[in-house]
């Protein structure tokens, strides 16, 4: 419809998705973001697998998000809004080397972020 913008999809990023790089490879343009914090997960570092992603970011571990639900437990990271495809596009590089879950920011929103797999 005219006028209306298209939906776009939140995604708290904690690691390399911040990274410029990454960035213009996966999405072929940089992103702005906003400082964020999700509450009730660690970081934990990850090997990764896929040979694509470790030339894309240069490394071969990863941060990986771990859901604990303590309260004292917190990610700081960078909140990007992303469109539908791009989002896709995030979760090719993510592969399969991490799960997409739904969380909320302690500011409340509703966002997308990459867990470690169970």
């Amino acid at each position: 419809m005219k006028g209306q913008r298209a939906k776009h999809e939140l995604l708290f990023s904690y690691g390399t998705l911040q990274m410029e790089k990454v960035q213009m490879s996966t999405y072929g343009r940089l992103l702005s973001g906003k400082s964020a914090r999700v509450n009730g997960y660690r970081l934990e570092m990850l090997n990764i697998t896929n040979k694509d992603v470790i030339e894309t970011s240069g490394l071969a571990q990863h941060p990986v998000a771990v859901k604990t639900g303590l309260k004292n437990d917190f990610i700081d990271g960078t909140c990007f809004e992303l469109t539908g495809e791009e989002l896709y596009k995030t979760d090719i590089y993510e592969n399969s080397d991490y799960l997409r879950e739904s969380t909320s920011m302690d500011s409340g929103e509703s966002v997308w972020i990459y867990v470690k797999k169970a």
